[in-house]
């Protein structure tokens, strides 16, 4: 499937604006599991494969999951292996040790689980505590943080410890903000493009600073979950 015009703008957003807001996220679950040479990862919902290219950097084998086709195209640029759906079962001649899962309750995290060695790592993540998150109420409201340990728990993967990560949303200017926090397509507005685009500058304008940056402050919560 070719992406539209359009969808590969919102993803260029995503790409060159809104993806590197998530690198303390992706950093820290990195040092948690000690990623290094020989670990092979698996990435559910990479996006344009930051968090991939942050894990090979360390000298692991990252490989990508992405459905989006205008995401998918940016990950492949970045010369990264970025599928369109988790691997078939049954698991491939070596697992991954890893399988992570940056973004919200993935749906393919199920279909993903065979792949991953036994005693292998699953990582969760989603936004902190309402309170200490900006950015759900400025999206209008949502989402609510997803229940991580329940799904862990459906899973039946056992628990290996959590943490949480402060991950500010720093924009240069309003419209960077904007263009940004659209591309994760989380915006609980109206479907009309340049209505939207008002709207949320208008909730963004209390976070303006004085030289014009946009700062918003989050927590992330991850969990991390061994395979039985």
């Amino acid at each position: 499937m070719t992406p539209t015009p359009t969808a590969t703008l919102v993803a260029r957003d995503w790409a060159e604006i809104q993806e590197r807001m998530l690198v303390p996220l992706y950093e820290a679950v990195y040092d948690r599991l000690e990623v290094g040479p020989g670990d092979r990862l698996l990435g559910l919902d990479c996006g344009a494969g930051l968090a991939l290219l942050l894990a090979a950097a360390r000298g692991a084998a990252a490989t990508g999951v992405e459905a989006d086709p205008a995401r998918r195209a940016l990950a492949r640029e970045r010369l990264l292996e970025v599928l369109a759906a988790p691997p078939a079962t049954p698991a491939p001649p070596r697992p991954y040790d890893a399988l992570l899962a940056f973004s919200p309750a993935p749906a393919a995290l199920s279909s993903a689980l065979p792949a991953v060695r036994r005693g292998g790592a699953v990582v969760l993540a989603d936004w902190g505590p309402a309170e200490r998150c900006t950015v759900p109420s400025v999206l209008g409201g949502g989402p609510a943080p997803g229940d991580l340990d329940a799904v862990v728990e459906r899973a039946g993967l056992r628990p290996d410890g959590s943490g949480r990560v402060f991950c500010p949303f720093g924009y240069a200017d309003l419209d960077s903000a904007v263009r940004g926090l659209l591309s994760t397509g989380l915006y609980d507005g109206t479907s009309d493009a340049a209505l939207a685009e008002k709207e949320l500058a208008e909730a963004l304008h209390p976070f303006e600073r004085p030289d014009g940056t946009v700062w918003l402050p989050n927590i992330f919560r991850y969990v991390i979950a061994r395979v039985a």
